[in-house]
């Protein structure tokens, strides 16, 4: 189990295809953990790049910590994840919450990223969208567990359905991840992100009540692309093979 000391803390990783020429990093989002693209998504994007994947704090195999879950910290984590492993510049793609700290990420170091992918980013100021984050412990573990099963042919055993579920009690009701969320209200209006100079693709799904945050930044985003495709907001979870080609065309064409 690769363990990394990011800021002070324990941050498990993972990554495949270490030769490749470029470097693809995937964020998972809130309630989730890096198998989210392990399974399916990440074997295909390092038939071509190096990918690297971590749990995000408190996530997964990574350390446990009560803050520091607003985009500014994450963003540090993850600028200091890429110092330790001497990575300059990379493509990079965030998963709901992992999408708006990708988004952050390229407002504050835009010198370090290469591409950008958002994957059902959320806009912090829609109460709605806000309501994801409710529902995403529940639904991420259905829709896992499903995706689990039929990619393994394993079921997952009891003893790890209830990590999982401690795992999310502890990050909903004893972190300050939901505070830290709603203090970001203002992140889409603040200006930042009509600076954002990457290409960037925006990939999100005809049912999710996250559309809506897609479509305001394809209007936002200068250079941005947005494609809506079957499913809602676990649209990585119910299309691995098609998000995962979406990326790999997107971060292959020069």
């Amino acid at each position: 189990m690769p363990i990394l000391k990011i800021n002070d803390r324990e941050v498990h990783i993972q990554e495949l295809n270490k030769a490749a020429a470029e470097t693809v990093i995937l964020v998972h989002g809130m309630f989730s953990n890096l198998s989210v693209y392990y399974f399916s998504i990440a074997p295909i994007l390092a038939t071509q790049f190096h990918v690297v994947l971590y749990d995000l704090k408190s996530h997964g195999m990574s350390e446990k910590t009560l803050h520091g879950y607003d985009l500014n910290s994450m963003t540090d984590d993850l600028l200091a994840l890429m110092e330790a492993l001497n990575l300059k510049k990379v493509h990079l793609g965030g998963y709901s919450f992992g999408g708006l700290i990708a988004l952050k990420m390229a407002t504050r170091f835009p010198e370090r990223i290469k591409k950008l992918a958002v994957i059902e980013a959320p806009d912090p100021s829609d109460e709605k969208a806000r309501g994801i984050i409710d529902e995403y412990s529940r639904e991420f573990l259905e829709h896992y567990v499903e995706n689990f099963t039929d990619t393994t042919k394993v079921k997952m055993g009891k003893r790890q359905m209830e990590k999982n579920h401690r795992m999310y009690e502890y990050l909903f009701y004893q972190t300050s991840i939901k505070q830290d969320m709603i203090n970001e209200q203002d992140f889409f209006g603040a200006g930042g992100l009509t600076r954002v100079p990457h290409e960037t693709f925006l990939l999100y799904g005809w049912f999710s009540n996250c559309l809506d945050a897609g479509k305001l930044l394809n209007k936002k985003i200068k250079n941005s692309r947005l494609l809506a495709i079957e499913g809602d907001h676990n649209i990585p979870i119910q299309h691995p093979q098609q998000v995962a080609d979406e990326l790999l065309i997107f971060f292959k064409q020069p």
